[in-house]
């Protein structure tokens, strides 16, 4: 199914979903925990539900409530450690945060079982966190095959991970950490890249009761943060809640400084989730943007190209690209070598998708330029008269949930309206609409509220449905 979504201004307040980021930490610590744990979390996404999962496979028991999840924890043994179920298999789906928290704490569990998932998700590199895991007694499969299986009797000691490749390792890590004899010292080289995950992960800890103890050590010249975490029980706090999530409103306040104005409710501005810095990105590229009580607002104003590093912040990459397409003057997205090892090379899907709607960008080694253009201009689409080579590919939702928002927000002003696929497997056939589940890992409400914010779009159905049912335009406005 394509949807054409046509040139129109947004504007209204959007509430927050539940930070995938948060959820993810509080599910895995409320099972591991010792006792009944109630999450408030006003949404959920494939990614969650993946870890919750996971979690079932291994003995937990959780539950959707109307305020978010009822988890009760893995069965303990005699001595009160957690009981994992022997031999499952942990369904990761394509949530490289779920693969990259599950495997250590499996690891940890000691009991044996196999981490399974799909799509690109063999291809998400898991050195040196496997090396670190066998080094310290798991015995693992093949690396980069899935089913990846698990057992052994994981020791504690030092864990040496590198700081520039992925903070997942870290976090997993540390949330395995109690249950490991001797504890267990993570020591982090510099640079320290996307620090604010690791900050969630330990203040998700400090929740249930664990205590993280972080010191700095030099060595031969290099500086390291280390993270120690002694043997001790996980608590459960009763009820805690999972906050607004930063990233998925980056795209709300992107929409708002090219077509806006756009306000977010439901998060905090004191958050440790580093994507809180879009208000600063998209101040930086000229927007009005503000934070004021738990509200973000960002506003249309006249743009202009800046360089702006994402090192602590890759994920804000698309929402970025999304507002530069609109800057005057060239805009140089720096530090991005990461983005290679997404479920897709985001740092190409992006290019590819501001090429198709008009806009002029490159990749220059790790960083994505984008030279000044005043206004994007999408060429037709292809059809039977044009062929592929003179015709840009309509961008794809398939990609990632993170640039499928992001096209969708850059395309408000895009003339003429752009024409993006909503095609197999992300698309459901069976609804006569954009499809929830296009956006890949996100809440299923994202098209909904999108609408509700003033967009405008019409609906091609395959051509075996187009007899039982034209296409549809969907406007609505938010005052």
């Amino acid at each position: 199914m394509d949807v054409t979504i046509e040139p129109h201004p947004l504007s209204g307040t959007v509430p927050a979903v539940a930070s995938k980021s948060v959820a993810h930490r509080l599910l895995i610590l409320a099972a591991l925990a010792d006792g009944t744990t109630d999450i408030d979390c006003n949404t959920t996404s494939r990614d969650i539900d993946a870890t919750a999962r996971c979690l079932e496979a291994l003995g937990a028991r959780i539950a959707r409530t109307r305020r978010g999840f009822r988890v009760r924890p893995i069965p303990r043994d005699a001595d009160g450690a957690p009981l994992a179920a022997s031999g499952a298999t942990l369904d990761c789906g394509e949530s490289g945060s779920t693969l990259r928290f599950m495997l250590p704490v499996a690891a940890a569990l000691g009991r044996p079982c196999a981490l399974d998932g799909h799509g690109r998700l063999t291809e998400r590199p898991l050195s040196p966190l496997y090396e670190e895991l066998a080094s310290h007694g798991a015995r693992l499969s093949q690396k980069g095959v899935l089913p990846l299986r698990v057992e052994g009797d994981l020791a504690g000691g030092t864990f040496d991970i590198p700081g520039d490749v992925s903070s997942q390792y870290v976090s997993g890590l540390l949330m395995a950490a109690p249950f490991l004899p001797g504890g267990v010292r993570v020591r982090v080289s510099e640079p320290f890249e996307s620090r604010a995950y690791v900050t969630i992960t330990t203040d998700a800890l400090h929740a249930f009761g664990v205590g993280v103890r972080v010191t700095r050590e030099e060595e031969d010249g290099a500086s390291f943060e280390v993270f120690e975490v002694a043997p001790q029980a996980v608590r459960t706090p009763g009820t805690v809640a999972v906050e607004g999530d930063w990233s998925n409103s980056a795209f709300w306040l992107a929409a708002g400084a090219i077509a806006g104005p756009v306000s977010v409710t439901g998060l905090d501005a004191k958050s440790s989730q580093g994507d809180r810095a879009i208000v600063a990105a998209a101040s930086l590229l000229g927007a009005r943007a503000r934070t004021e009580g738990g509200c973000a607002t960002s506003e249309r104003a006249a743009l202009r190209g800046r360089t702006v590093s994402v090192a602590e912040i890759p994920d804000l990459v698309p929402p970025i690209a999304a507002m530069a397409a609109y800057a005057q003057g060239e805009t140089r997205i720096t530090d991005a070598a990461r983005l290679r090892l997404k479920e897709s090379d985001r740092l190409e899907t992006v290019r590819a998708a501001i090429a198709c709607m008009g806009g002029d960008a490159t990749v220059e080694g790790d960083d994505l330029l984008r030279p000044c253009a005043p206004r994007m201009r999408r060429a037709p689409p292809p059809s039977a008269a044009r062929s592929a080579s003179r015709s840009p590919t309509p961008p794809s939702s398939t990609t990632f949930a993170r640039w499928a928002g992001s096209c969708a927000k850059a395309s408000k002003l895009c003339l003429p309206p752009l024409e993006t696929p909503l095609g197999s497997p992300c698309s459901d056939s069976r609804t006569p609409r954009p499809s929830a589940a296009s956006w890949r890992g996100s809440p299923p409400a994202t098209w909904s509220t999108w609408r509700r914010s003033g967009a405008s779009w019409r609906v091609a159905r395959p051509a075996r449905a187009r007899g039982r049912r034209r296409a549809r335009r969907r406007t609505c406005r938010v005052s």
